[in-house]
């Protein structure tokens, strides 16, 4: 299974699509830090350059991409959802 998804850093709770996922798709993605694989199947589809969930995200909880934080979830997020303007808002603002 050829990867599907890019992860930044091994502490990442998202990763980003580097070709478009269907939902329902057991995907595969290599973090580039220090090229070990992560699996996720897909809940919805994912657009190429959006991100995935790699891990269950609370409400309320800090999303993380590139070891830092780069937004708060609107809501709950499962494993396999697309994480977006639909359920994450800027930590900035």
């Amino acid at each position: 299974m050829a990867h599907k998804f890019l992860v930044h850093a091994p502490d990442d709770s998202v990763g980003v699509a580097i070709r478009e996922i269907e939902a329902g798709e057991a995907v595969e993605g290599v973090v580039l830090s220090d090229n070990s694989v992560v699996t996720v199947k897909a809940t919805q589809k994912i657009p190429l350059g959006h991100k995935i969930a790699l891990q269950s995200i609370a409400a309320g909880a800090t999303v993380i991409k590139y070891s830092i934080p780069i937004g708060v979830a609107t809501s709950a997020i499962k494993p396999g959802e697309h994480v977006h303007v639909q359920n994450v808002k800027s930590g900035r603002w």
